[in-house]
């Protein structure tokens, strides 16, 4: 079975610090079921591929009592473990790029850090469930998605096709991050694991999902295949990641309440709102989604807007979303103001076929609290899936943080925040995004502005051309 990863951005060597496996040699390891090789088929400036071969012997495997089947002696030794990427897979990545597995890099630091375009190649990948099921997997969390059916038989089409793609995966994503995804749902596709499974299962599927499982559109059929659908084992894995993001959510509420101390004497949060409620009504829309909606604000103020006939909310956070039902006093509204609002759970860097078919989207005061790596996951999750023909989106403007007296020098507004980005560099972004997706992009300040460094927020308006 046969894997390879190459990264396109020069020097594309730099792949090989990642991994720790050096381009000029071929290396390899004895495994109790085979032999694993590590090569590269091409080491160049511009684009470089590491190739992880795997050799199961179907011998060992017997002798082994590992991976056999039912169905008499010859199924033992007949069958697709060698051929097709599987736990064995996993295993082998787990032996050959631990280190890089952890997001280490003694030479390169900033480069394990680093979101990369990476490309996989999976020659023979068992779909059990069809591509469907690939592309819910994968497509969430960032990748594009290319998938070759194999046929039972190329001389016998009647037969039909086979369970077996050839598949591509390209994003741009932390090599760690690839390789934790690759770990976990390569067994998960292939709905077999050669060995048994107990609670340190668990272990595993919570240490390599840290950061994207928990709030995985899929992540109750990944637990329920990865752990071979053993109830228990799903039941407690399920429920250690839900118990997982709570002390997040608390200091997130902590943090919150800071930065929004720190922005009262200007009323900024109120001018913020007003000015995201102006921009979706300028849009003429009517269905409108609210993203990483929070306690509701936003949709407090759209709410009372006759306007806006359909209102989605959407929040990572269980919690935030409970206070936004209380707040928004959903069980007291009569039945025609219900309806016109709904609040869901979901990330924003995931696809989601429920924010498909609206006409608008805001995202307000939200990226900044993404990690930069997955910046590319939320752009094609909102601006290449759901595609609302107008996005507003808001975030702080970090040259203003000087303006800020009780804000430390060189501290950033939130203490969740992962980045804040000056007038310059947001633009650059916006219109970035704007070119790739098809959409044009103006920008406007928001609350009181400098002569030097501008206003406290700045806002984005992304549109798409009449008819796109």
């Amino acid at each position: 079975m046969l894997l390879t990863i190459t990264n396109t951005r020069a020097p594309a060597t730099d792949l090989g610090y990642l991994l720790h496996k050096n381009p000029a040699q071929v290396q390899s390891k004895e495994l109790s079921f085979g032999q694993a090789h590590v090569f590269y088929p091409e080491a160049e400036a511009e684009r470089c591929t590491a190739a992880l071969l795997l050799d199961v012997d179907p011998v060992a495997l017997v002798r082994g009592k590992a991976g056999t089947k039912e169905g008499g002696p010859l199924a033992q030794y007949v069958n697709d473990r060698p051929y097709v990427a599987s736990s064995f897979m996993s295993v082998a990545l787990r032996e050959l790029f631990g280190t890089a597995m952890t997001g280490r890099s003694k030479e390169r630091p900033e480069l394990a850090e680093t979101a990369l375009p990476l490309e996989v190649g999976l020659a023979a990948l068992p779909c059990r469930g069809g591509e469907e099921i690939l592309r819910r997997l994968f497509e969430p969390l960032g990748y594009a998605v290319s998938a070759t059916r194999h046929p039972l038989d190329e001389r016998f089409p009647e037969w039909g096709e086979s369970a077996y793609f050839s598949v591509e995966l390209h994003g741009t994503v932390r090599l760690c991050d690839l390789l934790a995804h690759l770990y976990v749902l390569i067994p998960v596709l292939d709905d077999e694991k050669h060995y048994w499974v107990g609670e340190a299962e668990v272990e595993k599927l919570l240490r390599h999902g840290e950061g994207w499982l928990a709030t995985h559109p899929a992540r109750e059929m990944i637990a329920n295949r990865y752990l071979r659908r053993r109830k228990s084992l799903v039941r407690e894995a399920l429920s250690r990641l839900v118990e997982e993001e709570s002390p997040e959510e608390e200091v997130a509420e902590a943090h919150a309440g800071e930065e929004a101390v720190l922005e009262r004497p200007l009323s900024l949060n109120e001018q913020r709102l007003a000015a995201v409620t102006a921009a979706l009504k300028e849009a003429g829309a009517g269905r409108v989604l609210d993203l990483g909606c929070g306690e509701g604000q936003l949709l407090r103020a759209l709410r009372a807007e006759k306007q806006f006939t359909e209102i989605v909310g959407m929040d990572v956070s269980c919690r935030a979303l409970e206070r936004a039902a209380d707040r928004l006093r959903l069980d007291r509204l009569p039945p025609k103001q219900r309806e016109r609002i709904t609040l869901v759970q979901g990330s924003l860097t995931y696809r989601d076929k429920r924010l498909a078919g609206f006409q608008a989207a805001a995202v307000v005061e939200v990226i900044e609290h993404l990690d930069p790596p997955r910046l590319a996951a939320f752009e094609r999750a909102l601006f290449e899936f759901a595609r609302p023909a107008t996005v507003v989106l808001t975030t702080p403007n970090r040259e203003y943080n000087v303006k800020w007296e009780k804000l430390p020098a060189g501290h950033l507004r939130h203490r969740d925040h992962r980045f804040e980005w000056t007038r310059a560099e947001f633009q650059a972004w916006a219109t970035r995004v704007a070119e790739r997706y098809g959409y044009a992009v103006a920008f406007q300040p928001i609350g009181e502005e400098d002569a030097k460094v501008g206003a406290a927020t700045q806002m984005g308006v992304f549109s798409l051309p009449k008819g796109a």
